[in-house]
C-alpha cells in the first residue's frame, strides 16, 4: 500500500458504473479506494420505470455486457425493467454506501451488493427495506446501520452528492464513472475504456500509477 489514493466518482444507476465493478475490486488490491455518489438519477431527475426508460437503458446495457463481460439477470430485463411501480432513484442507495463506511467502511462491498441486486437480481434499490437487507447481506449488524441510513439521507446526502460533483468538476471528468488518483495533493484522471472487462490488466497499470 503507499499514499495514493483513487478517487471513484459513480452513481449506483449507472451502468457503466456497474461494468466497471470489477475494476474497483482490483483497485482496491492495489490502493486506497474512495466512493464518491455522483447523483445522476435524483430530484427532478427520479425516474418511474417506463417504456421509455426500458427502450433506452437496454442497448446500453447490452453493450456493457458485451464489452465488459458483467452479467445481466432476466430478473432486471423481464423483471424491473417492466414494473412500473419501481422508481429509480440514486438518493436512497448513495445514503446506504455512506451509512455503511459510517459503520464499517464498508461502502463499496456495499455498492457491490447493490449493483448485482439491481442488475442482476431485479430489486428495487432505492427502497430501504432492500437497502437495509443488503447491509445484511455483507455481514452490517442491521439495527446499527439501519439508525446510520436514516440519519445520512436527505441533507447529508445531498451534501456528498454536491460534493462529488465539485470534485468531479476539479478532476475533469465528464460523467459516471470517472476514476482519478489523487498522489501529493493533485488529481489525475485515468482513462479506463481500455481496461473495461481486464480487470487483471487494470490492477498491473494501476501499480505503476500509485507512486
Amino acid at each position: 500500500m503507499n499514499n495514493a489514493v483513487l478517487h471513484y466518482i459513480y452513481d449506483p444507476l449507472c451502468g457503466w458504473c456497474y461494468g466497471a465493478a470489477p475494476l474497483v475490486r482490483a483497485a482496491r488490491d492495489v490502493l486506497t479506494v474512495r466512493g464518491h455518489g455522483g447523483g445522476m438519477m435524483t430530484g427532478s431527475r427520479r425516474q418511474q420505470v417506463s417504456a421509455q426508460l426500458r427502450d433506452y437503458v437496454i442497448p446500453h446495457d447490452h453493450r456493457i455486457a458485451q464489452l465488459t463481460g458483467q452479467p445481466f439477470g432476466d430478473a432486471y430485463f423481464d423483471g424491473l425493467l417492466r414494473d412500473p411501480d419501481a422508481v429509480f432513484d440514486s438518493a436512497p442507495p448513495i445514503a446506504a454506501m455512506l451509512a455503511a463506511d459510517a459503520v464499517a467502511g464498508g461502502g463499496l462491498d456495499l455498492l457491490a451488493r447493490i449493483q448485482t441486486a439491481h442488475y442482476v437480481e431485479g430489486r428495487r434499490i432505492a427502497e430501504s427495506s432492500v437497502l437495509i437487507g443488503l447491509a445484511a447481506d455483507i455481514g452490517l449488524e442491521e439495527e446499527r446501520f439501519a439508525a446510520a441510513f436514516y440519519l445520512m439521507r436527505g441533507e447529508s446526502t445531498q451534501a456528498h452528492i454536491n460534493e462529488s460533483l465539485a470534485l468531479l468538476a476539479q478532476a475533469g471528468g465528464s460523467g459516471f464513472p470517472t476514476f482519478a488518483i489523487e498522489r501529493g495533493g493533485r488529481l489525475q484522471t485515468l482513462d479506463i475504456s481500455t481496461y473495461l472487462g481486464q480487470p487483471d490488466a487494470w490492477r498491473e497499470y494501476l501499480k505503476t500509477q500509485a507512486n
